[in-house]
């Protein structure tokens, strides 16, 4: 959906735009492209810049409270510095790239809840205006996909996901937030979590794969946080027996938590949101079988075509609260 906007700073009479995202989901460190649609006004006006920014309805968790609010994630220059007549139509077709930590929106078709935006700035002779706001539809890398894939065939199911503002000590991570997708446990770790915790922190070489899990408290003993980190490629996805790889992890950080105890622990807190206690740093390497797939696919996805715990349904309901993130976005600008 296209959220048109006079451009208010120049009055009645001034151009509009309108830009057009190509059809289909991107992929994170893809590429983002389409057209952006200019409409003169009333009179010749010179095109200084044409801006498309990426944003995001992202969570703070830091201090007492928590708060939610619109960050601006990327920014890309793909247009400007010519003159458009009056009355003129005039189209230019873009081409960007997406940063590799791009939060994943859906899985299997399926909206997770997750907002993002590109809103498109002009700069008119000095004067600038917001532009339209479109949404933008993230879907999984393979490997990412592959890995979510295991948990669902293990019998993990989805709760919700998430963005939160911070970073993971210990990683190369370079957005101003990192992406949380909540998983109940699968009946075989039951015992020992209540929920397990997956962020993705790709990158052009492969991806970190963070993994939280919170420890369930007994009569004489407090639950805690533990998390591990393993680092996968993106070539050889197809080649991997995932299932057991993944299986491998869990029991990893289970494990962990019950040798180190809270030294295992994971720590919310301070300017770096998530810090590590001893986390396991796995390289990737290489393993031998097939990738499985099948039925239980949908098991990690059924949260998600319920709307449970998401609060996103369908394609409108998402629609109206990036529709919110523009007008966040403004209260933000006004404040400042």
């Amino acid at each position: 959906m296209v959220f048109k906007r006079l451009l208010g700073s120049l009055g009645v009479g001034g151009p509009t735009v309108d830009t057009v995202l190509d059809p289909g989901p991107v992929l994170p460190g893809g590429p983002l492209t389409g057209q952006v649609h200019l409409q003169g006004g009333k009179a010749d006006f010179e095109i200084e810049q044409i801006t498309l920014e990426l944003v995001a309805r992202v969570e703070d968790e830091r201090g007492d409270e928590e708060r939610e609010g619109v960050v601006l994630f990327d920014r890309f220059t793909v247009g400007g510095g010519f003159r458009l007549a009056e009355g003129e139509h005039r189209s230019l077709p873009f081409t960007a790239h997406l940063p590799w930590e791009t939060p994943v929106t859906e899985l299997y078709g399926q909206p997770l809840g997750i907002i993002l935006g590109v809103r498109t700035g002009l700069e008119v002779a000095g004067a600038k205006d917001k532009g339209d706001l479109d949404q933008l539809t993230v879907s999984p890398l393979p490997v990412q996909e592959a890995i979510l894939e295991a948990l669902g065939q293990l019998g993990f199911g989805f709760r919700s996901a998430d963005l939160e503002l911070g970073h993971v000590g210990g990683t190369g991570q370079r957005l101003p937030f990192y992406q949380e997708i909540e998983l109940s446990p699968a009946p075989q770790y039951a015992h020992a979590i209540n929920e397990l915790e997956v962020t993705f922190l790709a990158n052009a070489g492969g991806m970190d794969v963070v993994l939280e899990a919170d420890k369930r408290g007994g009569l004489f003993t407090s639950g805690e946080d533990a998390l591990t980190l393993f680092t996968v490629g993106h070539e050889g996805v197809e080649h991997r027996d995932w299932n057991t790889e993944v299986d491998a992890w869990i029991q990893q950080l289970v494990e962990r938590r019950a040798a180190y105890g809270s030294y295992g622990s994971y720590g919310h807190g301070g300017h770096d949101g998530h810090g590590y206690g001893h986390a396991d740093h796995h390289h990737d390497g290489h393993h031998d079988g097939a990738r499985r797939s099948g039925p239980s696919t949908a098991a990690i996805v059924g949260g998600v075509a319920a709307g449970v715990a998401v609060g996103v349904v369908g394609g409108m309901v998402a629609a109206e609260v990036v529709d919110e993130i523009g007008d966040a976005f403004e209260d933000e600008e006004d404040e400042d």
